[in-house]
């Protein structure tokens, strides 16, 4: 499977975050390191069992647009 992944350097990290599977994020000292740690949470997070709930409730979280937002076209 492929998934799609932003990833950039901050000072001197390499910082990266899946869009197609959220909570899937890493942060390495190489660009080569933080792919094989997105890959490795990408596996971890596909094992990890969620057992549906009838409990469950979906929520939507509001938050404030932040100030750069309103400058983006």
């Amino acid at each position: 499977m492929k998934y799609r992944a932003i990833i950039k350097k901050v000072d001197d990290w390499w910082v990266g975050w899946l869009l197609d599977l959220p909570g899937v994020n890493a942060q390495e000292k190489s660009r080569e390191l933080l792919i094989e740690s997105l890959k490795f949470g990408v596996e971890d997070m596909l094992k990890t069992g969620v057992e549906f709930d009838l409990e469950g409730t979906m929520v939507v979280v509001e938050v404030p647009n932040p100030e750069w937002s309103s400058t983006v076209v």
